[in-house]
């Protein structure tokens, strides 16, 4: 006999993670007792909830507290197709012992792709020269402080899925990696091809430092104005994590102090940012819009590792994205 599952995703994600094709292989594998329900209808609906087993989540989703869990008393497991379930889980969703799957690790990958992307850009100092094109001063203006993408040293902050997913890609390039994660044992990050140093040591050494920290009571504010101070002449930092990891004003101090080096945020605190920050102003600072996550076709993977998580599920074999409260704190 089937389980009973409800898909509940926001109106305009819907159809970019879970399209026809992935709804037809839930509807294949389990009983839903609607075709889809948008979480601001949560509240009003007269679903039978209270048969459901199993729930197909993504962003927008509210948090699963006592009042929410109680509408669903058989609920077995979720499957968020999405990244983060910090926002997702409480206590009273660890102690009723329901099981929960992201798709954390395919919303990494693209992350990864712009990190790496954005690296290779940064060791070429390609928004500077950009900039002097667009101004008219230079069209190529040869500077010893470009470092190039031989022999340089990039530096990344927090190997969880996506610092792990830009290592791996930098094998393909011929330059040192070092790497800050109190979490990661020395083994792991032989493997991975990562020097393991202070956080210090990073930003004083690397030529290109990208942060993938998540934002946790204990992460907040941990790069400071003293680690920008530090870098190297014509260094570049890079950040695709959150903004409130990174003391905004007292990098943006540093900033003005130094015009050889360069920022690349595609997250801010707050987000997006106010219309006077100078983050939107500053010559070496470029802000993109939160756009290294899954866009448009990417969110498909994440549906699509859903529907896998799914089968395994029902055939009783590990989840390759389960989450576990122990697991919770260092995860993104």
């Amino acid at each position: 006999m089937k389980l009973t599952a409800l898909a509940i995703l926001e109106d305009d994600s819907a159809s970019e993670v879970f399209g026809p094709k992935a709804m037809a292989a839930l509807a294949d594998r389990v009983t839903l007792v609607a075709p889809r329900l948008a979480p601001p209808a949560l509240d009003r609906t007269a679903l039978p909830l209270e048969t459901v087993e199993l729930l197909f989540t993504g962003w927008g989703f509210p948090k699963l507290e006592v009042a929410i869990l109680d509408r669903f008393p058989r609920l077995q497991a979720v499957f968020h197709a999405a990244g983060s379930v910090k926002h997702l889980v409480s206590p009273a969703f660890w102690e009723r012992g329901i099981r929960i799957t992201s798709a954390a690790r395919m919303n990494a990958i693209p992350v990864a792709e712009f990190t790496f992307a954005q690296i290779i850009f940064c060791l070429k100092h390609g928004w500077q020269r950009t900039f002097e094109v667009r101004a008219g001063t230079h069209f190529r203006k040869e500077t010893p402080l470009m470092p190039g993408a031989y022999g340089s040293t990039v530096g990344l902050i927090s190997l969880g899925h996506t610092g792990r997913l830009v290592a791996k890609r930098l094998r393909t390039l011929d330059v040192e990696v070092i790497g800050f994660d109190p979490h990661l044992r020395p083994a792991e990050a032989h493997a991975l091809g990562i020097q393991l140093c202070s956080l210090d040591d990073v930003f004083r050494h690397a030529h290109v430092v990208s942060c993938h920290t998540p934002l946790l009571t204990e992460t907040a504010g941990m790069i400071t104005g003293r680690h920008f101070s530090a870098m190297r002449p014509g260094a570049s930092f890079i950040n695709t994590a959150r903004g409130a990891v990174v003391r905004e004003s007292e990098m943006v101090a540093v900033l003005r102090e130094r015009p050889d080096l360069f920022a690349v945020l595609d997250v801010t605190d707050p987000e997006p940012p106010l219309p006077d920050s100078l983050v939107l102003r500053l010559p070496n600072v470029v802000v993109t819009p939160h756009i290294a996550g899954s866009l448009g076709r990417e969110c498909q993977r994440m549906g699509q590792m859903m529907i896998d998580e799914l089968d395994r599920y029902l055939a009783g074999v590990p989840l390759e994205g389960e989450i576990r409260p122990v697991q919770l704190p260092f995860v993104a």
